[in-house]
């Protein structure tokens, strides 16, 4: 019973632990957030208009998307390239621009083919002995 009890009691303590620690991490990502939010602003660009272009997924994913998405991807990245080499912010040009800058259009896709593909990997991972 003793065993029992403290074996427990440390569960109690690690949960409380990971509750405290998921506290504090969310209260960062929020902040972080904010941080990265006025960045990206800034030049007007979205958050995934981050994402390397060059990786797998995500070139698959701007392949599949609508061409509306892939010309105003394009279009907000020359922008955020033309103030940046003027050092202007777009700010200064359209300060009541909604910009949603962490809308997610390709996201989804980009989630849907990472596990296709792990999928696809787990199912050929025989052929690999």
């Amino acid at each position: 019973f003793f065993f029992h009890f403290s074996l427990s009691s440390t569960n109690k303590h690690k949960m409380a632990l990971r509750m405290i620690g998921d506290k504090v991490m969310g209260i960062m990502a929020k902040q972080y957030q904010a941080v990265l939010g006025n960045q990206l602003a800034q030049y007007g660009l979205r958050y995934e208009d981050l994402l390397n272009e060059d990786e797998k997924e995500v070139k698959e994913a701007l392949a599949l998307a609508d061409p509306e998405v892939q010309t105003a991807r394009t279009r907000r990245l020359k922008r955020a390239i033309d103030l940046s080499y003027k050092r202007k912010s777009l700010q200064d040009y359209a300060p009541d621009m909604d910009l949603e800058l962490f809308k997610k259009e390709i996201y989804v896709d980009i989630e849907k083919i990472r596990a296709r593909d792990q999928e696809f990997a787990q199912l050929n991972a025989h052929n690999k002995q």
